[in-house]
């Protein structure tokens, strides 16, 4: 039997390598169940606006969307944060506290001083590039490290910031007050992050050795690729997307406060999760990440409409966040069977 030609040399660079002849198929039915992550919680978030378009129909205009999105855009940004950790099957208990250190920077440095406002944010990605290459070059749980460093960014921020306070910049302010052509500023921010989470992540090279790097790590290291550099890349663009959701947080916000920014650890997870990505092996779609920020973000506008108590609403977003992920999880099921 005539054995198959060899492959080119920049052939392994990009794909796994012994995939050989079924790597294309491989590949093709990787993207459409990421692209199918997408489905269920852009249902859930037609579902809700409906509900919202009913309960109030003057939210039907570009104010009213506008400002029940308006809240997404720092949560998006987060969650793309979120989804690079997942991405090689890693877990950030620290994204919260970062986005409101970068909030602090913002109301505080930026505006007076902003060299040192940049210096700050560049070595504050710098740290978390660092946390990236220990973890690789150690073998330390992510979850452990992040958490750690939780405290470095809460103490950090209360250092710089200790009581609530702070201004953001003019030109921040007026970015995040712009009124966009045609669309509401949410809709373009959430397709821009989506369009830049599927470049990165699903259609590029880098986005490639990345979930190979979840997914097999081993095989990415026999390709001749160093993992504590790429772990440390990846750390480094999730600081990146952090310091976006911590600079418009504070755009919106106008000012700052150490914790203004707690729960997006949590709410980053349950979006990155509800969108369809998966806490190992290395499979995410950021398009279903951006889907489920918004509809995490939806979510408590719509339990305000119906007049639910704020004692109540954490709970009932619960609720709705496990019905979501448990029909998710039949129709994986089902999908499996066939």
């Amino acid at each position: 039997m005539k054995p198959l030609p060899a492959p080119p040399a920049w052939f392994g660079r990009w794909r796994l390598p012994g995939a050989g002849v079924a790597a294309k198929p491989i590949r093709a039915r990787a993207l459409q169940a990421m692209q199918a992550g997408a489905v269920l919680p852009a249902v859930a978030l037609a579902l809700l606006l409906a509900a919202v378009f009913v309960q109030q129909p003057r939210a039907l205009s570009y104010f009213g969307i506008n400002l029940l999105l308006n809240l997404a855009i720092p949560v998006m940004f987060a969650t793309l944060a979120q989804l690079m950790f997942l991405a090689v099957s890693d877990l950030d208990l620290s994204i919260g506290p970062f986005v409101s250190l970068v909030a602090c920077i913002g109301a505080t440095l930026l505006p007076q001083q902003p060299a040192l406002g940049l210096l700050a944010l560049a070595m504050a990605v710098g740290v978390y590039a660092l946390a990236g290459a220990l973890i690789e070059a150690r073998q330390l749980p992510s979850i452990v490290v992040t958490l750690g460093l939780s405290f470095v960014w809460l103490g950090s921020a209360v250092l710089l910031l200790p009581t609530p306070g702070g201004s953001a910049p003019e030109w921040l302010r007026a970015a995040m007050l712009w009124r966009t052509p045609w669309l509401p500023m949410p809709i373009w921010m959430a397709l821009a992050a989506a369009l830049a989470g599927h470049l990165l992540i699903t259609r590029s090279a880098f986005g490639t050795l990345v979930r190979g790097l979840g997914g097999n790590p081993g095989a990415i290291a026999r390709a001749g690729w160093r993992l504590v550099r790429m772990r440390a890349g990846v750390y480094a663009i999730a600081g990146l997307f952090g310091v976006c959701a911590g600079l418009t947080l504070v755009g919106q916000a106008t000012s700052a406060d150490a914790n203004i920014a707690a729960r997006y650890t949590l709410v980053s997870i349950a979006a990155a999760i509800l969108g369809g990505a998966q806490l190992t092996g290395g499979k995410v779609a950021p398009v279903g990440a951006v889907i489920g920020a918004l509809t995490v973000t939806l979510a408590a506008s719509f339990l305000t409409f119906l007049n639910v108590a704020p004692d109540w609403q954490l709970g009932m977003q619960g609720l709705i966040l496990v019905a979501v992920l448990a029909l998710r999880a039949v129709i994986d099921l089902a999908g499996g069977r066939r």
